[in-house]
């Protein structure tokens, strides 16, 4: 038995004189620099990246960068050359190269360099799906919504009357603004309508709907990040979330803005189409039945 186990032990060693290296790139869980480090074996690897990245040789693990999957001696065999590896200590976790994201977005002192890295990749991306993703990642990094008086955020403010002296101040009249537009559109609408005693209920409704409204303000609280949150349909920070079509729970594609961070975010908050909220479309397609549907959501959060 002895005999055989130490010949056995020669022969393994005699075939890792004849395996090749593999060369790999190994860093660190809180560091990004990477460093090119050959190996002929998962076990070799652990020793040599242990002593270059200064991590406790007990415990210690190799996951791969992309997706956090953890390393056994056969996988490591089958990696090709260059892979890019996470060494971690005992108690440590990597979940793959998002960890690295979150860790930027996570401090506003890298905001600059994401915004500068993505502008490299849009001159050159050529996929619509990533220069989406990329466009966007750029507008909510230049995000100043923490900020609310007009000194503080000039830009924001560009075009906007200077009798607005705060972001909220805005908002709740922007709110306000959009609202009287649809209730002109609701008028407008009665002149198309033929039977006159459909159209005696149609405006006997849209009046009281105006007065309503009216008794709410237009419900200028809603877009009013200052207001109590059973009164805004933002976040405290001015976060929205749409809430889908008029008919359902919730939006399914989870858009979300914030028009409080930057004037690019402002105006194409103004383009977001609210009309999937309001009676408009009920008032329209309903027809006889409108006015029913309208006491079953007559409060006048329906028209936003």
């Amino acid at each position: 038995m002895f005999l055989h186990n130490g010949l056995h032990r020669r022969k393994g060693a005699m075939f890792g004189l004849f395996r090749k290296n593999k060369l790999v790139k190994i860093r660190s869980l809180n560091e990004t620099t990477k460093y090119g480090v050959a190996a002929t074996s998962l076990k070799e690897l652990l020793k040599k990246g242990s002593k270059l990245l200064q991590v406790p040789l007990v415990g210690s693990h190799i996951c791969l960068y992309e997706d956090g999957t953890e390393l056994s001696e056969d996988y490591f065999l089958s990696l090709p050359d260059n892979a890019e590896l996470v060494l971690l200590a005992m108690d440590e976790r990597w979940s793959g190269f998002v960890c690295d994201i979150g860790r930027l977005l996570d401090t506003d002192r890298n905001s600059a360099l994401l915004i500068d890295a993505a502008k490299g990749l849009l001159s050159d991306e050529r996929s619509p799906k990533r220069r989406k993703l990329l466009g966007e990642l750029m507008l909510h990094l230049k995000d100043s919504s923490e900020t609310e008086n007009r000194e503080d955020d000039e830009d924001w403010f560009q075009g906007i009357d200077v009798r607005f002296k705060t972001k909220s101040a805005y908002m709740k009249y922007n709110c306000e603004s959009r609202i009287r537009g649809y209730m002109k559109e609701v008028d407008s609408y009665a002149q198309t309508i033929q039977k006159p005693k459909l159209k005696e209920e149609y405006k006997k409704t849209a009046e009281s709907l105006v007065m309503q409204l009216k008794s709410d303000k237009y419900n200028g609280c809603y877009f009013n990040r200052t207001e109590k949150e059973l009164n805004r349909l933002c976040t405290k920070d001015g976060w929205f979330s749409c809430q889908g079509a008029f008919d359902q729970d919730e939006c399914i594609s989870l858009h979300s803005i914030n028009p409080y961070g930057n004037r690019e975010s402002r105006i194409l908050f103004s383009t977001w189409n609210l009309d999937h909220r309001n009676l408009i479309p009920g008032l329209r397609r309903r027809g006889r039945s409108f006015l029913p549907w309208w006491k079953h959501c007559r409060t006048a959060k329906a028209a936003a």
